[in-house]
C-alpha cells in the first residue's frame, strides 16, 4: 500500500468524507435549482391561500391553510439545509472544519496514555493499532534533542507506533506547554554531565541521539557533539553491565578482552616470528634483514617495531587465545584493536580448526590501517578472507591464534614531520587493547550527524570535526549503533520524494526533517541497519562521474519498508 493511498484511506473511513457529495457534480447543480424554486413558489402560493381564507372565511379551508402554512417553515428549513449541504461554499466550509478537527484528534494522539483511552476513542485506537510496531510496545527509547527540529517529529512518530518515550532536557522548567506531548517522561540532565545521565536511561533499550550545539563555539560542539556521545554511550554500558551483574552474568553489549598491555606482564605469551613469502637466493645476498621486537617501555607502552629490508619478507606477532567455556568468538561479531604508531598497515591474521590439531588448522586474514598517532580499528569477522580459496569462510568459534603481520608491500606513503618521506621498510605499532565486538541483531544507538552541508564554510571543518569524533566514540563502544547523516534539512512534509543513501560524502541535496525522524524509527528493529553509517537525501539527478551507486525510488510510510533493501549492499563498520 503506497502512502498516498494508506492516506486517503484513512481520511475516508475516519473523516467520513466519502459520504459527502461531490460539489462539482452535475446532479448536485441540478439539485440546487429544483430546491430554490419551489421554495419561491411554496412561498408564494402559501401567502395567496391565506388571501384567500381571509376573503372567503372557509373555516375548513381555513384550517388546511394553517396546516399547508405550518409546513412551509419546516419544509423550507429542511430545503435550506439540503441547499447547503451541496452548496460548494458551504461544502468546503463543512469540509474544513472536519478536517481541522481529525487532525487536532490525530495531532493529540501523542498526548494520549496508553491507559487513558476512554470509550470514545475507538477511531483513535484503531489508529494507533493500525501505526503501531509490535517490538514497540515492551520498548522505553530515550531520545536526546527532543526539542530540535527532528526531535519534534520523532517523539510523536514513536508514540504513534506504540513506543514509551523519555526525553533528555536540559532546562524542563523552560519548556514550552505544548512542546512535548504529556505522556512523555522528561528527565532533567545534561549530556555534558555524566553523573546527569543514569536517571535517564533508567529502563530504555534504544537511544535516539538528535541533538546539536546550538552555536559553533569549540566548547559547546565538544560538550555536545563530541563529548555528549562518549557520556551517553558509556552511561547505556554501564547500565546494560549493571543489569547484567544482577542477573549474574554479563551483559551482551559488552565487548570480550582478549589482551589489554598495562604492565610487562602482560607481554607474556606473544611470540615474535620472522618470515618469507618466497626464497629469493639471488636477492638476499645483498638484503639488509629484517629484525622485530616487542617491549614494554619505560612509558608504559607496549610497542612491537622494527624493519623488514628482506624482499617479500615479514615480520609478525603472535598468541594463542585461551577462551572460558561460555566466551567463544562465535557470540562476537568482530575484534576491535586500540593502537597507535606511525601510520602503517597490518595484517590480523586468524587461526581457526580444532585447537587439539593445530595441522588441521585454516588461516584467515584480513588488512587494516593505522593513523599517525593513536586510532581505534573495528575488523569484522565477515572481512576474513581464507588464506586457500577453497577453505570454507571463518568460523569464529574454532579460532584459537591471533597475528598481527607487518609487510612492506602495499605499504602507502606518509610524510615525516620535516616533509620527508618515511621508509616505508620500518614500523612501530603502540598496542593498547584488542577486544571482540559483541554480536547482535538491532541497532542500540541511533545518531544523527550531518554531511557538512549548508554549513558556514569558516565552521564547516570544526563542526564536522567534532561531529566525526562523536561518531568514532560510537563506534568504539561496543553498541550497535546506525549513524545517519543528513543533507541540509528542510521544513517540507515527508515521504513525498524518493530518498538516495549514500557512503563516501557525496549527496549535495536536502531533505525533510520529517523524512528523518521516519529512518530513524525504521533503524530500530531493521538489522541491515546495525553497525552502518550513510549519507540519505531526496533524489536528484548527480553530476557527470559522481554518480550514486543506491537509488530508492520509494517513499516512505508505514507500510512500505524502504530501508531494508536501501541498507542491504552498503557496508558495515564504515
Amino acid at each position: 500500500m503506497s502512502g498516498a493511498s494508506s492516506f486517503v484511506r484513512f481520511k475516508s473511513e475516519f473523516l467520513g468524507i466519502a459520504s459527502l457529495p461531490k460539489p462539482n457534480s452535475s446532479s448536485n447543480a441540478r439539485a440546487r435549482v429544483k430546491f430554490v424554486a419551489p421554495t419561491r413558489a411554496s412561498a408564494s402560493s402559501s401567502g395567496g391561500a391565506d388571501g384567500d381564507g381571509d376573503r372567503n372565511n372557509d373555516p375548513k379551508k381555513a384550517t388546511i391553510k394553517k396546516a399547508k402554512a405550518s409546513e412551509a417553515p419546516a419544509q423550507q428549513q429542511q430545503q435550506q439545509q439540503q441547499v447547503s449541504i451541496v452548496d460548494p461554499v458551504g461544502l468546503g466550509r463543512r469540509s474544513r472544519q472536519i478536517f481541522d478537527e481529525v487532525w487536532r484528534k490525530f495531532s493529540g494522539l501523542g498526548q494520549i496514555s496508553r491507559t487513558s483511552l476512554s470509550d470514545g476513542d475507538d477511531d483513535v485506537a484503531l489508529l494507533l493499532r493500525e501505526f503501531a510496531i509490535p517490538a514497540a510496545q515492551s520498548t522505553t527509547v530515550l531520545v536526546v534533542g527532543a526539542t530540535s527540529r527532528i526531535g519534534r517529529i520523532l517523539v510523536r512518530k514513536l508514540m504513534l507506533r506504540g513506543y514509551s518515550v523519555k526525553v533528555l532536557v536540559r532546562r524542563p522548567d523552560q519548556l514550552p506547554p505544548d512542546a512535548l506531548p504529556r505522556s512523555v517522561e522528561v528527565v532533567a540532565g545534561d549530556v555534558g554531565d555524566p553523573s546527569s545521565l543514569k536517571a535517564a536511561i533508567q529502563g530504555c533499550q534504544k537511544i535516539i541521539y538528535c541533538a546539536t550545539a546550538r552555536s559553533t563555539i569549540t566548547g559547546d560542539l565538544f560538550r555536545v557533539d563530541q563529548r555528549g556521545v562518549y557520556n551517553l554511550t558509556k552511561a547505556f554500558q554501564d547500565y546494560n553491565n549493571r543489569l547484567a551483574q544482577l542477573g549474574a552474568g554479563q551483559s551482551s553489549k559488552s565487548k570480550l578482552l582478549l589482551a589489554k598491555f598495562k604492565s610487562p606482564e602482560s607481554l607474556q605469551g606473544w611470540q615474535v616470528r620472522r618470515g618469507t613469502y618466497f626464497q629469493d637466493v639471488l636477492a638476499t645476498k645483498y638484503d639488509a634483514g629484517m629484525d622485530a621486537k616487542f617491549e614494554f617501555t619505560e612509558t608504559g607502552q607496549a610497542v612491537f617495531s622494527g624493519y623488514v629490508f628482506t624482499r617479500g619478507g615479514y615480520v609478525e606477532l603472535s598468541k594463542k587465545l585461551l577462551f572460558p567455556p561460555d566466551r567463544t568468538l562465535d557470540r562476537y561479531e568482530g575484534l576491535v584493536l586500540s593502537v597507535g604508531g606511525n601510520g602503517r598497515s597490518y595484517v590480523v591474521i586468524l587461526e581457526a580448526g580444532p585447537s587439539a590439531d593445530t595441522t588441521q588448522s585454516k588461516l584467515y586474514f584480513a588488512r587494516i590501517s593505522t593513523k599517525v598517532g593513536f586510532c581505534r580499528v573495528r575488523v569484522p569477522f565477515s572481512s576474513f578472507r581464507p588464506v586457500k580459496p577453497d577453505d570454507p569462510p571463518l568460523d569464529p568459534f574454532l579460532v584459537h591464534t591471533l597475528t598481527i603481520r607487518f609487510e612492506p608491500r602495499r605499504q602507502r606513503p606518509i610524510e615525516g614531520p620535516s616533509g620527508t618521506m618515511q621508509d616505508l621498510r620500518s614500523f612501530k605499532l603502540i598496542l593498547e587493547y584488542i577486544k571482540a565486538l559483541p554480536t547482535g541483531q538491532e541497532t542500540d544507538f541511533v545518531l544523527v550527524s550531518c554531511t557538512g552541508l549548508g554549513i558556514e564554510l569558516s565552521r564547516r571543518e570544526q563542526v564536522l570535526k567534532a561531529k566525526r569524533a562523536g561518531e568514532d566514540s560510537l563506534r568504539r563502544s561496543g553498541l550497535g549503533y546506525t549513524i545517519i547523516r543528513p543533507g541540509p534539512l528542510m521544513e517540507e512534509p515527508g515521504g513525498q520524494r524518493a530518498l538516495i543513501f549514500d557512503q563516501g560524502n557525496r549527496i549535495s541535496q536536502g531533505i525533510s526533517c520529517a523524512d528523518v525522524a521516519d529512518i530513524c524509527v525504521k533503524a530500530l528493529h531493521d538489522s541491515t541497519a546495525r553497525n552502518k553509517s550513510f549519507d540519505v537525501c531526496h533524489e536528484y539527478v548527480a553530476e557527470q562521474g559522481r554518480e550514486l551507486y543506491e537509488l530508492v525510488a520509494h517513499l516512505p510510510d508505514k507500510a512500505n519498508n524502504y530501508l531494508t533493501p536501501a541498507l542491504s549492499i552498503l557496508e558495515k563498520n564504515t
